[in-house]
């Protein structure tokens, strides 16, 4: 069977290769086979002997024909078949011819793309040789694609980058390579291929030359590294050069203290307080930068602590009592009873940037005054700020760059006010630190409104508590005889309580008011003027169970009427209004309020001071340290460098009589404050015995400043300009423990 088939097989090639050969022999065929048949059939029929029968030959002539037409029919219906079948594969054969040019012209089209794209595509066998480069590759080895293909040829490295493996095994590097045209950087991706079933998979490498991305991002790199290093030595600048300003400036500020406590005529004190008050805003100035700097080169911490909140609102409020007063203006604030007592976060910077905000808001106000309400925000745990005030206003197109660093509302602004343009930028940087936002209301001659909302989270030791006990007013008639932002704030206050609040602003309409009803409370504020106060509070005995005054602290010590059941000082504490609302009526309360009694710096000193050791090389701080302590009773002794303080330390310690305290200067020539410490703290450890206490004299605030002084042992610091008042608090605890506790 199979010798058939090869047989057949080669005969289809022979008819294939030599079609006239093939014609000439089947056609020889078919004439040698007809002749033959008939000479033989008319030969056979006229020989003697043949038995001719006309019949019999008329018959098989006839059977012949017949056979013959059978056979024409048959051939001519396999001849339709074939040619049906001719058609159907000349059908096929001109689609196969159609989707092979499509094959051809997409295989071109595929192969153009694959040589002209930009990217190097290489292709190589399992032994490395090369099976194919597309013309990046070859331009960029300098060769043609016939002397590359077959060859090992590959790029010289310079310098291998990163590299690294895809979940699907492709391996993603950078390589910078030598060519013809200089140094460059591809980024490579090679995976293993597979063209022919039944071959050994090829590595297919795709490159793409990044040599410009790469360059750009080292430029990047480098420049935020310098950039980075100029923020550091901004930074270093910056502290230098507080700690240059504030040497001289400590004596400035301490001076002028120390001038201020002694005997001096009017024109003398008012000569003093102006140089002490230039020198506070110097530092105010001073610090401005430093914390500008700090959030600049991103040191801004935060602490997350818990602090009471109504405590802040009131001590911003009655810190910034005696600035709003000066100008005649009204200073007041509103903590919603609804917010928890106590929350967690950052209570320094949230009171630096309402202190910013409220100050301000004194500044650019004229008449009126400043009222600080806080609200709960739009978010949980949001807690919202409001500085209000009705002031100068700031224009619309003021408003978008008024947080911008070095910018205020315009320059006659600037000129008129003065300040830095740095606090409202300090301020809106914290804000976003905390996580929280700052946004203005603002209209030219009606005032202006900062809010600041930040995120603040009860705290855990909040659960229950509450701030004060509030009175129960409801159904309770309350007439408020008062005007400005104060008295809104009360009004709002009383009526959260329960009260149903009356509130007017003339004192006569006040007095024909009262004979309506029974009030359970009349609020009456002096700065209706001292008369129609007492007036009016005569008036209202018969008619209010508690009467109260409403008074400035420099009107406290004024005498009025007894018709008052008590007095409230303002700004007004929550916690006061409702205690005085909360006692029985008509008997005289005593003052919720007492101002400190104010002693002599004399009566201050202890019974035994300290022994204490300054080192310090500035002669006006020293002479300022000298004098401080001597007032406070202590026992000084100076030192104008490291290595006198050393010797000065050891003698006094050989001599049984050591220091009890050593405020150490940090900068000083010779020996600096961190390595006598260093010293110091060394021949404690050799010797055993007392460990002398030391306190870091600093102008330096940067935190690595700070843990400088910690690892060389000191135990805690005292800011330059030096306040006496914390200077007296941390000698009086080191009196009574006879152990700094930092």
């Amino acid at each position: 069977m199979g010798r058939t088939f090869r047989i057949k097989v080669r005969m289809r090639r022979f008819r294939r290769r030599h079609p006239r050969i093939a014609f000439a022999i089947r056609s020889l065929m078919i004439f040698s086979a007809t002749f033959g048949g008939a000479y033989g059939f008319i030969a056979g029929s006229r020989s003697e002997s043949s038995g001719y029968d006309p019949n019999a030959f008329a018959i098989g002539a006839s059977f012949l024909f017949a056979l013959a037409c059978l056979g024409l029919a048959t051939l001519s219906m396999r001849l339709r078949f074939v040619n049906k079948r001719l058609r159907a594969l000349a059908a096929h054969n001109e689609k196969l011819i159609d989707r092979n040019w499509e094959l051809k012209e997409a295989e071109e089209r595929a192969r153009s793309l694959f040589e002209q794209q930009g990217d190097l595509i290489v292709l190589r066998d399992h032994q490395g040789r090369i099976t194919f480069a597309n013309d990046a590759y070859c331009a960029l080895a300098g060769q043609a694609r016939g002397a590359l293909v077959g060859t090992r040829f590959d790029f010289d490295v310079l310098e291998q980058g990163d590299s690294a493996r895809e979940g699907n095994g492709t391996r993603v590097h950078d390589q910078r390579i030598a060519t013809p045209l200089g140094a460059r950087w591809v980024a490579w991706r090679e995976g293993f291929v597979r063209l022919d079933a039944g071959q050994p998979a090829e590595l297919q490498s795709v490159g793409r030359d990044v040599t410009d991305r790469t360059e750009t991002e080292r430029a990047l790199s480098e420049a935020r590294d310098l950039a980075d290093a100029a923020n550091r030595a901004k930074s270093r600048f910056l502290a230098m050069a507080s700690h240059e300003i504030r040497t001289p400036l400590n004596g400035i500020i301490g001076m002028g203290g120390l001038l201020l406590d002694t005997t001096l005529t009017p024109e003398q004190v008012t000569y003093a307080r102006a140089v002490k008050t230039s020198g506070e805003a110097l530092m105010a100035l001073i610090e401005e930068l430093l914390d500008y700097s700090k959030i600049e080169a991103g040191k801004l911490d935060l602490e997350q602590r818990p602090f009471a909140l109504s405590t802040l609102i009131e001590e911003i409020t009655e810190l910034l009592a005696p600035r709003a007063q000066a100008r005649n203006l009204e200073i007041a604030s509103y903590v919603d009873e609804r917010l928890p007592l106590e929350v967690v976060g950052d209570a320094a910077r949230l009171r630096q940037v309402l202190l910013n905000l409220a100050g301000n808001a004194i500044k650019f106000t004229a008449s009126g005054g400043v009222a600080l309400i806080v609200e709960p925000g739009i978010w949980p745990n949001e807690i919202s700020f409001l500085v209000r005030d009705t002031g100068i206003g700031i224009a619309p197109d003021a408003q978008s760059r008024i947080f911008r660093e070095f910018e205020q509302a315009d320059e006659r602004v600037a000129r008129t006010y003065g300040g830095t343009g740095l606090g409202l930028a300090i301020s809106e940087r914290i804000v976003k630190r905390m996580g929280g936002r700052i946004a203005l209301t603002s209209e030219p001659g009606k005032g202006s409104t900062f809010e600041v909302a930040v995120p603040l989270a009860p705290s855990q030791a909040d659960a229950g508590q509450t701030a004060f006990p509030s009175p129960d007013l409801t159904g309770k008639s309350l007439l408020l005889v008062a005007d400005g932002i104060e008295a809104s704030l009360i009004a709002r206050r009383l009526e959260r309580w329960g009260g149903q609040t009356c509130m007017v602003t003339d004192a006569a309409v006040a007095e024909a008011l009262l004979p309506e009803r029974s009030w359970h409370a009349v609020l009456i504020d002096r700065a209706l003027g001292p008369v129609s106060a007492d007036r009016l509070g005569e008036a209202a005995r018969a008619h209010a169970t508690q009467r109260l005054v409403l008074l400035t602290p420099s009107s406290r010590h004024e005498k009025f009427s007894a018709a008052f059941t008590g007095f409230l000082v303002k700004p007004l504490r929550a916690a006061s209004l409702a205690a005085r609302l909360a006692l029985a009526p008509e008997i005289i309360s005593p003052d919720l309020a007492p101002e400190p009694p104010v002693e002599p710096i004399a009566s201050a000193r202890p019974a035994n001071g300290l022994s204490i050791l300054v080192a310090e090389d500035n002669e006006i701080n020293a002479l300022l340290m000298r004098s401080l302590l001597t007032r406070l009773g202590h026992r000084v002794v100076i030192a104008t460098h490291g290595d006198a303080a050393l010797e000065s330390w050891l003698a006094a310690r050989s001599a049984a009589t050591p220091y009890d305290l050593v405020l150490m200067d940090i900068q000083m020539p010779q020996l600096d404050g961190i390595e006598a410490t260093k010293r110091i703290r060394a021949h404690e450890a050799g010797a055993g015995g007392h460990r002398t206490p030391i306190l870091a004299l600093t102008a330096n605030t940067l935190a690595e400043d700070r843990y400088a002084c910690f690892e060389a042992g000191m135990d805690g610091f005292l800011i330059k300009p030096l306040d006496r008042e914390k200077l007296d608090e941390a000698l009086a605890g080191l009196i009574a423990s006879r152990h700094l506790a930092v």
